[in-house]
């Protein structure tokens, strides 16, 4: 039982880590992508080969992997952004991205095509994981509260004024999307070390949905709200799946409550501190003691 919560938790982790940098692009630049699953295929294959057939050190595997999907994210956001596509091209135009790269590793002899690649080592474990979720979280909540995070939420809430104030809309967007990239990178190279086998079919289209989904849920401009919804979306699904297609009937509802009763998302534009929790409860906690007087 220990070790399934274990396992449990330690997925839950790797899409954090995921989701985290694809809430700083989506929910903090306001364009929707619909191909984050390429980024995670990408950092994991890269990880996963050059443990599997190089022997080399699983940290810089991983390391390796983060920055190959920055560079995919490189070329493919370079002319995607020069263009300034407005958010609905630029979420099909990044749909068809995730299944060409899903194709392209079908087809590569080195990635053993729709075999996948098996028996590769467990690095992962979740001391691990969640030591590396732990500063992936720091670092974006610290670049939301920095000159490049508040410039991301400027051409968020109105690109043209943003523009018209001296920034710089292509540059933001595409450091975003790169920072974005290389978090799905070592996320990817994450699962593929915990699971020990990948092979493309893992990597869809619905994969980049269910990432999306999270930020959306979780609030667009809040990093703690997609931590909280991305544990709630893989947990729920994964502890029902004794109920087999009823698992996914309820990731659905868990949806279609959030949108209809929370449209903003569980946390909005907030972010949860424990400062001001604390600061909320001792406040609370004194009120209700003079009242008692």
């Amino acid at each position: 039982m220990g070790y399934y919560i274990s396992g449990i938790l330690t997925i839950c982790l790797i899409y954090v880590i995921s989701n985290v940098g694809l809430s700083v692009f989506t929910g903090f630049t306001g364009l929707f992508s619909l191909g984050h699953a390429a980024f995670f295929a990408v950092g994991a294959y890269t990880a996963a080969i050059l443990t599997y057939f190089y022997n080399v050190n699983f940290y810089l595997a991983l390391l390796a992997g983060g920055l190959m999907s920055g560079l995919v994210a490189l070329v493919i956001g370079y002319p995607t952004l020069r263009a300034k596509l407005r958010s609905d091209y630029f979420a099909i135009a990044t749909l068809g991205f995730g299944e060409a790269i899903r194709v392209l590793l079908e087809n590569l002899s080195i990635t053993q095509g729709a075999r996948g690649l098996p028996g590769i080592a467990n690095y992962a474990t979740l001391p691990v994981v969640a030591a590396i979720t732990v500063i992936t979280v720091w670092i974006a909540v610290n670049f939301t509260h920095s000159r490049q995070g508040r410039e991301a939420i400027a051409v968020r809430e109105d690109f043209v004024a943003a523009e018209m104030m001296g920034i710089n809309i292509f540059a933001v967007r595409l450091r975003s999307l790169i920072f974005s990239a290389v978090c799905g990178g070592i996320a990817g190279g994450l699962f593929a070390h915990y699971i020990s086998f990948i092979q493309p079919s893992m990597f869809t289209s619905y994969l980049s949905t269910q990432m999306t989904a999270s930020v959306v849920a979780g609030g667009m401009g809040s990093i703690t709200g997609t931590v909280l919804a991305t544990i709630i979306f893989i947990a729920i699904p994964e502890i029902l799946r004794v109920a087999s297609i009823w698992r996914l009937v309820a990731y659905g509802l868990l949806l279609v409550l959030i949108m209809t009763f929370r449209p903003q998302g569980l946390f909005g534009y907030r972010e949860l501190s424990l400062g001001r929790s604390w600061k909320y409860l001792r406040e609370n906690t004194l009120m209700r003691a003079k009242g008692r007087k």
